[in-house]
């Protein structure tokens, strides 16, 4: 079963005092995703889960500009166990003082309005991008890999703007057959790429899989394959201009912050909705939907770092880009909500 994101807890400290007003939760995920997590009951009760395939497409009238297809569901998972889960974890954050999600209003204005309706509580806070409060925010958030620093020499010899950056995070894996089609989609397309292939980028190796023969002559002096990047320092490198993601919500918000537009390749968790609101909301991006297939890799390569449609998308990224960093100027939207977060605990 799948683990929720509501990592942190802050409580007063004065046993006596009452629950409501002295607690706060950190939602490491997004305002759309807890949205999803507080209408769960409602979203079984009214059909929308479990997902049936003649519905994936059917809009959800109740959380916009979500899908069916899009929303969090497991099905593996214990399902009665999950609403119970959820159960509490709602009734917890309703009985707080407030909720800390790692967002902010320049992306989810009318999602985090609906969370604090619905929860009716003193605060919910979007101080997002969290990686930029760092004092350190130029290297990887996810240390658990090595990191191949290496790429940043060889992004300084790229042209700005000209390297698609491919990483499927540190759980999504391919099976051999889509690797081999990613490998040549990638060469075919003719543009200079990093790739992160972990040693279990796909399943059924566990000491990095084989690249096909012709492989690396195709690709010698554009394309560069690493096991793990830092990846917030190659996002902000100028030679990148793409990111093929596996949109996890910290690959996005990286993204997002360092003006790159993106491929997206979700499959599972919240990477569906991160993907909808990439492609048809802020329109940075391109979903690659379906089997993965050489052919499909390559237009969408050529699309999203030579086409039209790709430099409108790499324009409207930029322009992202110029929002999220006016949220955290000072009286920013969340300058301001970290600001109110830590006088907050000091009050304790």
């Amino acid at each position: 079963m799948c683990c929720l994101p509501i990592e942190t807890s802050w409580q007063a400290r004065d046993p006596h005092a009452s629950p409501k007003g002295l607690s706060a939760s950190c939602f490491t995920k997004r305002a759309i995703c807890l949205g999803c997590f507080l209408a769960y009951p409602m979203l079984h009760q009214k059909g929308y889960l479990p997902p049936r395939e003649s519905k994936l497409y059917m809009p959800v009238k109740e959380l916009p500009p979500l899908r069916v297809r899009d929303l969090f569901y497991s099905s593996w998972s214990n399902h009665k166990k999950m609403r119970e889960l959820l159960a509490r974890a709602n009734e917890a954050m309703k009985n707080s003082s407030g909720v800390v999600i790692n967002t902010l209003d320049a992306l989810e204005t009318a999602e985090l309005k609906r969370i604090f309706e619905e929860l009716n509580i003193p605060m919910v806070l979007a101080p997002g991008p969290l990686h930029k409060l760092s004092s350190n925010s130029t290297r990887s958030s996810t240390m658990e890999l090595d990191q191949d620093c290496s790429c940043i020499e060889w992004l300084d010899k790229q042209p700005s703007d000209s390297v698609l950056y491919v990483s499927f995070g540190s759980l999504a894996s391919l099976d051999s057959s889509e690797f081999l089609e990613v490998a040549w989609g990638l060469a075919n397309s003719g543009h200079p790429f990093l790739w992160v292939v972990r040693a279990d980028s796909v399943r059924g190796f566990l000491d990095g899989p084989d690249f096909p023969n012709g492989f690396e002559a195709a690709v010698h002096g554009r394309g560069k394959v690493i096991r793990w990047a830092p990846q917030l320092e190659v996002l902000a490198h100028p030679a990148v201009g793409g990111f093929w993601t596996h949109s996890g919500w910290n690959s996005t918000l990286e993204s997002i912050s360092e003006g790159v537009a993106m491929i997206c390749r979700p499959q599972f968790a919240d990477q569906m909705m991160n993907t909808r609101y990439v492609v048809n909301t802020w329109g940075v991006g391109l979903e690659l939907e379906g089997e993965l297939e050489r052919g499909k890799i390559e237009k969408a390569v050529r699309n999203l770092m030579k086409e039209k449609e790709g430099e409108e998308m790499r324009d409207r990224a930029k322009e992202l880009k110029k929002n999220v960093a006016d949220c955290l100027k000072a009286g920013g939207t969340s300058q301001m909500a970290i600001d109110k977060l830590v006088d907050y605990i000091l009050s304790m």
